[in-house]
């Protein structure tokens, strides 16, 4: 990859190492400059631009980022197109992340262009929440380290996957002393019942007994006899040895002792044992708090159906020294100060309440195209993109627009004065949104060839904290639509008048503004319907 001055002259198509503004316009960095962005620069007087441009054995960073990130995924994990050479991978359930450490660390000494990051191996996860992010550093890079990366990804099970959670009934099984108080076990099995509950669990099971090993071994074989899976025990006193009553009690039952204690504090004292495929476990004593603790540890990857052996005890005394991590989440104890990371919440407004004026007598979004209404066509992509909800904008002849999308999981807003223009439409709209909205897609329904791929690349390149909180298609330098919007944005949106929609907010936000290239000769994102010729050209190009 060539990067470095280049004369404006010749820079076409080259990639923009550092923003430029001209003439009132503003070239962000990583813009492919077009022809026309060329003579602007020309006109404004730039001679030479800092830019890269590919070569023999590249690949562009969003090509080798979505490549890799394709590998990469195994189980339950979403990847989200690539963009500035980004792709990120996402969980698909809850559950724990399940990593190959090793073949990560490969990839990464591969070549300084290519970069795995990821949470840490076992993580507990849950849907939505980003997992991994694959990040090709300069424009490109070395084709021949991205077949690599590939073969070192394909050479086994997939890097990056998802354990989902799958609900247990538990029993738990609690010894008593003649000093324990019946108020402090009830206290404890309500720490349980709240720790299996964030896991889709339950307490299935429950005894209480002798603190003695044939005591124990009995309520064991009950508890395995009424099906649990697993097995916890909370002694009325700590385990101290191999050969205490908990232990001995495992045995009693025919199950075996696997390992007696673990290198994380708090957490020490947690014993691990089995009988069949049912594993059971002696508790220590800071389970009865609903702080993190070992036990978390090994109950959620349990719960998600990932072996814990005695080598998986021994492996997590890095990291293991919980007591001074103030910042790790306590699900249990209340919100946590980090959310984590997690893919973008989009919302799809449809507005469809034109009346098609120039179309004549005619509603235009109820014309088929490929045997489909347009407006149709329009709700189609946007189910099918990664927004997570749809909402479709009525207005001119509302019950005809709804009985074509009767059979579509979609919510409506009508916009009782639609006469009065686009801006009505976007406002009513705009009140539908769920306030869980980060932001919002709007899509025309008069253009029926924007597809989910379209929509998708608009809500890769979103991210607000970044300053691209406005995402613009375009292709050749020209922008089209449909457009997406930050919620902060939302008032703003609120206040356009007239027959408009919020394109001038574009100008207003400038800072905060991506222009997203579709690429290719796609020009789905210019191509709308407002004539009898026009549904004629895109009716007859279809067939």
């Amino acid at each position: 990859m060539y990067f470095g001055p280049l004369p404006t002259a010749e820079a076409a198509g080259a990639i923009l190492a550092h923003a430029q503004a001209v003439a009132g316009l503003r070239m962000k960095k990583g813009r492919v400059l077009s022809t026309g962005d060329v003579e602007a620069l020309l006109a404004a007087g730039v001679d030479s631009v800092i830019a890269a441009r590919l070569e023999a054995g590249d690949m562009a960073e969003d090509e080798a980022a979505e490549a890799i990130a394709g590998t990469l995924a195994g189980a339950a994990v979403r990847r989200q197109a690539a963009f500035t050479g980004r792709a990120n991978l996402y969980a698909e359930a809850d559950g724990v992340l399940c990593l190959d450490t090793g073949r990560i660390d490969a990839l990464n000494r591969i070549d300084e262009a290519i970069t795995v990051a990821t949470l840490p191996p076992h993580h507990r996860v849950r849907e939505g929440q980003m997992l991994a992010t694959i990040k090709i550093i300069p424009f490109a890079a070395p084709r021949a380290a991205v077949e690599t990366a590939l073969a070192i990804a394909g050479e086994a099970t997939p890097l990056v996957s998802v354990s989902a959670l799958r609900p247990r009934n538990a029993a738990l099984i609690m010894t008593r002393l003649e000093t324990t108080k019946a108020s402090v076990l009830d206290k404890t099995r309500e720490v349980l019942a709240a720790r299996l509950t964030e896991l889709s669990s339950r307490i299935g099971h429950e005894a209480r007994c002798a603190h003695e090993a044939e005591a124990i071994g009995s309520e064991i074989e009950a508890a395995l006899a009424a099906g649990a899976n697993p097995v916890l025990i909370f002694g009325a006193s700590a385990i101290t040895d191999r050969r205490d009553e908990i232990p001995a009690g495992i045995e009693a039952a025919g199950g075996t002792v696997d390992h007696f204690g673990m290198p994380v504090d708090p957490g020490n004292l947690l014993l691990l044992g089995h009988k069949g495929d049912v594993p059971i476990i002696g508790l220590p004593g800071c389970a009865r708090s609903p702080k993190l603790n070992g036990f978390d540890w090994v109950l959620e990857r349990l719960v998600a159906g990932v072996p814990v052996t005695a080598d998986d005890i021994k492996a997590m005394g890095t990291g293991g020294l919980l007591m001074e991590i103030a910042s790790r989440p306590q699900p249990r104890a209340g919100s946590q100060a980090n959310e984590p990371a997690r893919a973008p919440r989009i919302a799809a407004l449809v507005l469809a309440a034109g009346q098609s004026r120039r179309m004549g007598r005619r509603n235009k979004l109820l014309a088929e195209i490929d045997g489909v209404p347009m407006v149709a066509r329009a709700v189609d992509s946007a189910l099918a993109s990664e927004a997570r909800s749809v909402v479709v904008v009525t207005g001119h002849e509302p019950d005809e627009v709804r009985a074509c999308l009767a059979d579509r999981s979609v919510r409506f807003a009508h916009s009782p004065d639609y006469a009065e223009g686009l801006s009505q439409s976007l406002r009513a709209g705009l009140d539908a949104l769920g306030e869980d909205i980060d932001g919002v897609v709007v899509l025309l329904g008069d253009m029926p060839r924007v597809g989910p791929a379209h929509i998708d690349k608009l809500i890769a390149a979103f991210n607000p904290l970044e300053g691209r909180a406005i995402c613009v298609p375009t292709r050749a330098g020209k922008r089209g639509n449909p457009v997406l919007f930050a919620r902060h944005l939302f008032e703003d949106m609120r206040t356009v008048a007239g027959d408009v929609g919020a394109r001038h907010l574009i100008g207003q936000h400038e800072d905060e503004l991506v222009e997203v290239e579709m690429g290719g000769d796609d020009d789905a994102i210019f191509i709308d319907v407002d004539t009898p010729e026009a549904l004629t050209e895109i009716t007859s190009r279809s067939t």
